[in-house]
């Protein structure tokens, strides 16, 4: 069993709700980067988006929910169902820097330029077109096999 930790029995089991909230992270992301103020949370949301997508994509593919926060890991796991996955890990890694340097203020703070920011949201938005298309490829091969 590849589940890290135990989740929360609270969180859906449907592969379509955690699409959902990863396109609304998505919209999230393109709103923040417009303001230099909310660059932590445009990269916070990119990170999320990622997190969502994959776990749908895991949940899909597996009948089970992962755990956890770090999108490589979870990009691995991804990996066991379709190894093009393999592409998307320094990207995975990239956004991994979004969630805790993000969220919480630290000595020394995490400061985005907008270069940056950008390449995050393109990183995020890349990445969740990609797996957004693995699921829709997948969705229509058990139509026509059924």
């Amino acid at each position: 069993m590849a589940r890290r930790r135990r989740y929360n029995p609270s969180d859906s089991r449907r592969y379509y709700d955690w699409l959902d909230r990863a396109d609304e992270d998505m919209c999230c992301a393109r709103l923040l980067i417009q303001d230099p103020d909310c660059y932590n949370g445009c990269a916070f949301h990119c990170q999320q988006t990622i997190e969502k997508a994959l776990k749908a994509y895991l949940l899909l593919k597996s009948d089970q929910l992962m755990d956890g926060h770090n999108l490589t890991w979870l990009c691995k796991q991804a990996m066991r169902y379709d190894k093009r996955f393999s592409d998307w890990l320094d990207e995975s890694f990239s956004l991994n820097k979004c969630y805790i340097e993000t969220r919480y203020p630290a000595d020394i703070p995490s400061e985005f330029s907008k270069e940056k920011i950008t390449a995050f949201l393109k990183m995020a938005e890349d990445m969740y077109h990609f797996i957004n298309d693995e699921i829709d490829k997948y969705l229509a091969a058990a139509v026509e096999g059924a």
